[in-house]
């Protein structure tokens, strides 16, 4: 499967905006065809056919058990086991996601996995949805739509912008995936009503959503800060714990503490830090075991 045409350095700010702002659930289809595992091979042929789809998942009040693709059908028609049961042919190592999750980590997914699809899972490992390509697709066309409509509607009336210094700090907290990238988003609100041009504010909205989430993933809670003058964009993330046990090696690409329930939610790749660093002008961090992290980055408005 060709992967999704977004790249978090190169797409437009408001798709930017869009990839950290929606969530799994605002996207997937919420209604899904599912069949049980005692359902024959022939029965879920005639439903891809009828709906014009190319897997489903094998489902049973609620609970995922696996998934049948249409290449596990074409494999059963030329054996000769078309009238088999689904559990004998249903893939079981299944590729999920979370309906929590921020929509740019599905889009990670479709460029990591290759497949067409993922099933959706709650809180309680229940199928909720499932998440297509088309459906990534097709909402984002029809948000862009909202939002240029919205910009259409404010270029009448534009007020002209704030300068001086303006800072404001936001707390986050430990695996709260569900506002996870709210604070950066107020901040490249802010940078976007100054006229930070966009090549700056997208750079400043890379490093402080990947401050954002190494804070909600690695740490026990802390604070996201910024101050904006008319040379810079300050941002400060401070953490209560637990402390890096070594800082050159954390900034590898790759290098990760995270745990399997973390990874399994699609984060804790190992590349937040390095992120940060190649989007910032200046990159500090200092880490103690058991004294927190303090990560500050600038991005030069006017070159010093």
């Amino acid at each position: 499967m060709k992967a999704l045409p977004v790249n978090p350095d190169q797409s437009p700010l408001v798709v930017l905006d869009l990839l950290f702002k929606l969530k799994i659930k605002d996207v997937m289809t919420a209604e899904v065809i599912t069949v049980k595992r005692t359902d024959s091979l022939r029965k879920v042929q005639h439903l891809m056919r009828d709906n014009r789809i190319s897997g489903v998942p094998v489902s049973e009040n609620g609970r995922l058990f696996g998934i049948i693709s249409i290449d596990d059908i074409i494999r059963a028609l030329d054996a000769g086991h078309i009238g088999d049961p689904v559990e004998r042919h249903m893939s079981v190592n299944v590729v999920v996601l979370e309906e929590d999750m921020p929509l740019s980590f599905g889009i990670s997914y479709f460029d990591k996995f290759k497949f067409g699809r993922f099933p959706v899972l709650n809180h309680n490992n229940q199928l909720v949805g499932i998440l297509s390509s088309r459906d990534v697709s097709t909402t984002l066309l029809l948000e862009l739509l909202k939002e240029y409509r919205k910009i259409e509607a404010q270029l009448p009336h534009h007020a002209p912008q704030p300068s001086g210094k303006v800072s404001q700090r936001f707390r986050v907290n430990r695996y709260d995936f569900e506002n996870a990238g709210k604070a950066s988003q107020a901040i490249k609100k802010t940078l976007i009503q100054r006229d930070v041009p966009p090549a700056l504010v997208r750079r400043a909205a890379v490093a402080a959503y990947e401050m954002e989430i190494n804070q909600v993933v690695h740490s026990t809670g802390g604070n996201l800060s910024y101050e904006i003058d008319d040379n810079k964009i300050d941002l400060l993330a401070i953490d209560d714990g637990p402390g890096i046990a070594n800082v050159e090696e954390a900034l590898g690409e790759g290098y990760t503490t995270a745990n399997e329930w973390i990874k399994s939610l699609g984060f804790g790749a190992g590349m937040g830090l390095t992120n940060i660093r190649r989007v910032a002008d200046e990159f500090t961090i200092r880490s103690t075991l058991g004294s927190g992290t303090r990560v500050h980055t600038v991005v030069w408005l006017k070159k010093p």
